[in-house]
């Protein structure tokens, strides 16, 4: 059984930055695509950014050049860097993971995705 925990959210004025990292049990980065996601509310939840098995990363196009992803191999967790934050940032962000071997376009595709964490809260201010 795969199990995902987010840690790292919180509230921060836009132009700040915030760290969140995700710890997986159960798959490793060889063996589960992981990713990013968001939802704000009255949303879709919305794919971030997310690491293939390959090694191949993804980013949105309203987080590109923002947000950067980072990883420990050996306790695998998986982090996400954010910044230069918006308000539009503001969401519940959850890490999740599917396993198999996907083209780079299934990796923000939230229906390739198996096993989700809790999700933490992201608030960005004006």
């Amino acid at each position: 059984q795969v199990h995902l925990v987010e840690s790292g959210g919180g509230s921060v004025q836009a132009g700040g930055a915030l760290r969140l990292s995700c710890a997986v049990s159960g798959c490793t980065f060889s063996t589960c695509n992981m990713g990013w996601f968001r939802q704000a509310p009255g949303k879709e939840r919305e794919g971030v950014a997310a690491i293939g098995t390959n090694g191949v990363a993804k980013f949105s196009e309203s987080v590109q050049g923002r947000f950067t992803m980072f990883k420990d191999n050996a306790k695998v967790i998986l982090g996400l860097q954010m910044n230069s934050l918006k308000p539009e940032d503001t969401a519940i962000y959850y890490c999740a993971a599917g396993g198999g071997r996907w083209r780079s376009s299934d990796f923000l595709n939230i229906e390739n995705y198996n096993y989700w964490g809790q999700g933490t809260q992201v608030t960005v201010s004006s």
